[in-house]
């Protein structure tokens, strides 16, 4: 890959929002994201959800950046902060899940605790914003087709992957503060889901 000499007037069309620009930010970085992201987590997903993190806040932070030539490096540090994040997130679920107390076998137990967990995510969902919670009951409650939520919502698949990231991150810390019980957030929505968004 050709590097690529950022100057003042490439970081003012790209804070005015010039598509050409964006869309040559988007793949520049799109692929040395993928080269420093794919060492350090494990799924596509993972990938996907902390690059379109860090894009979306490049975009928002850019009145910080100083000196337009460092956008690259302006871009990493905030990739890290976007990982760090990541890291800490998946920390607190990871515990969460060695802490379950779910019977593995299916018997009538395992169906009630089910149905207070549902009772519970219920619960929580009513505490984030409306946007928030209806993409979470539409994406893992009633399982409904990308394209569908997308038209709904009135957005582009890439956009929602990120809402899809900031909703559940809302969750997990809103499922925490008031868990009464000790399961994972990924539990709570029916185990481990790949979102091929």
């Amino acid at each position: 890959m050709e590097l690529f000499v950022f100057g003042e007037d490439y970081v003012r069309r790209l804070r005015e929002g010039d598509r050409e620009t964006a869309v040559h930010f988007h793949a520049y970085f799109r692929e040395l994201l993928l080269l420093k992201l794919r060492r350090r987590l494990r799924t596509l997903e993972a990938i996907d959800e902390v690059r379109q993190e860090v894009f979306t806040r490049c975009i928002e932070n850019l009145g910080r950046l100083n000196d337009p030539r460092k956008l690259g490096a302006f871009v990493n540090s905030i990739c890290n902060r976007v990982l760090m994040e990541y890291y800490r997130a998946e920390g607190r679920t990871e515990s969460l899940e060695e802490q379950s107390d779910i019977p593995a076998t299916g018997n009538i137990d395992t169906a009630f605790d089910s149905a207070r967990n549902t009772a519970r995510v219920r619960r929580v969902l009513e505490t984030l914003p409306e946007r928030d919670a209806e993409i979470l009951r539409a994406v893992f409650l009633e399982e409904a087709d990308k394209d569908e939520i997308c038209r709904r919502f009135g957005i582009e698949r890439d956009y929602l992957r990120v809402l899809l990231h900031r909703a559940k991150e809302k969750f997990r810390v809103s499922f925490l503060r008031r868990k009464s019980g000790r399961m994972s957030v990924f539990e709570t929505f029916g185990g481990p889901t790949s979102l091929s968004i």
